[in-house]
């Protein structure tokens, strides 16, 4: 994370840094979960594409049991806490929201004195059976109960590793939140981002346990339908989301996958992975034959998958696009929670500054 410019222009970034989050996608997260309930009953999940961690962090804090506390305690944010008018009342207000949260936390898990000794059991066994599988192709520093793998998503070794992290059993959640460097033309950004969450999804075939659930970021551009469907075909229900934290002005959303089914006969296997297919537009419109699956056509009539779009996060509560003064008592420019650990553009940037301190010596000589 930056420091001064984007903490005075983006509340998300700022409150991240603020909250011990290593990046503002970890409320897309949190908001994405606020409308699906995507962690109840999670035992084992996956973080794909997981660097630099904010969602394993998510992850961490709702499955567990050492961290859902603090996690619980986590005021949602709301615009009211930057009016200049309530400055002083900061500390009270965040002590009667802490207590809101932990109270609300209490009852939504139905922690009443006479069932107190079974829920000391289910909390055990729950935490017990927690796991983490964070994969990502970069290192990533580490996190505490979070299992990392620096591996290759698209590579049967991975899926291996981390059914065997799972003992033996599969997967009940798989998050995504990968992108490839953005190059600003966005038909190559949305094609690359296809390929990855293909990549994401074909894996999520080999770890993911029936009736599990599948989240990812998604670019919706002009084949956002086959993703769609092809999705629908291993999941029951398939929905569009766009969290409050997400900026209108992206084309980013995040696709939300529930009740996985594999088809019948289906044999998931790496060799063959769920690659895009060229649509032929021109031999479609030629009438020589009636199915887009059998022609390339585009997708039309009946072969469209049309899933619902959802907003998620307090329609009431901060704008990502938005900016909000800086609070007088909030620190501005704090440092990065956790810094890349071995960035792929680490030389460059050794190389540039050398180069830089090469023509400075140039100039007083």
């Amino acid at each position: 994370m930056g420091r001064n410019s984007r903490d005075k222009r983006d509340i998300f970034y700022r409150k991240a840094k603020q909250e011990g989050w290593r990046a503002r996608s970890a409320y897309k997260l949190l908001q994405v979960d606020e409308e699906f309930n995507i962690f109840e009953g999670v035992k084992r999940a996956v973080d794909l594409c997981a660097a630099p961690g904010s969602w394993s962090q998510v992850l961490q804090r709702k499955l567990l049991k050492k961290f859902r506390e603090e996690g619980a305690q986590l005021k949602h944010f709301n615009e009211d806490d930057f009016s200049d008018d309530e400055e002083d009342g900061n500390d009270e207000f965040n002590n009667v929201a802490n207590e809101e949260m932990s109270k609300k936390y209490h009852d939504d898990n139905n922690m009443n004195t006479s069932a107190s000794s079974e829920l000391v059991d289910d909390e055990n066994k729950y935490d017990e059976d927690a796991i983490i599988v964070s994969v990502d192709l970069q290192e990533m520093a580490p996190l505490e109960g979070v299992i990392e793998i620096q591996g290759d998503i698209t590579s049967e070794k991975t899926a291996e590793e981390i059914v065997h992290h799972f003992r033996g059993k599969k997967a009940q959640l798989v998050v995504c939140d990968g992108a490839p460097d953005v190059t600003g033309m966005h038909d190559i950004d949305e094609y690359i981002q296809l390929q990855l969450i293909l990549a994401a999804l074909n894996i999520t075939t080999h770890v993911l346990e029936e009736g599990g659930c599948f989240v990812s970021k998604i670019f919706r551009g002009k084949d956002i339908t086959l993703l769609y469907a092809q999705c629908g075909v291993f999941f029951e229900r398939v929905y569009c989301a766009k969290p409050k934290s997400s900026r209108n002005s992206s084309l980013e959303s995040f696709v939300v996958c529930k009740g996985f089914k594999l088809p019948p006969g289906y044999i998931p296997r790496m060799v063959d992975p769920l690659l895009d297919f060229q649509y032929n537009e021109e031999k479609y419109q030629g009438g020589n034959v009636t199915s887009a699956a059998q022609n390339g056509g585009p997708m039309l009539g009946a072969d469209r998958y049309i899933v619902p779009f959802l907003a998620c996060g307090d329609l009431s509560g901060f704008d990502s696009d938005r900016t909000y003064s800086i609070g007088v008592n909030e620190e501005l420019g704090m440092k990065p929670i956790q810094p890349p650990t071995n960035p792929p553009y680490k030389k460059a940037v050794e190389l540039k500054r050398s180069n830089n301190n090469l023509k400075v010596d140039l100039m007083f000589k």
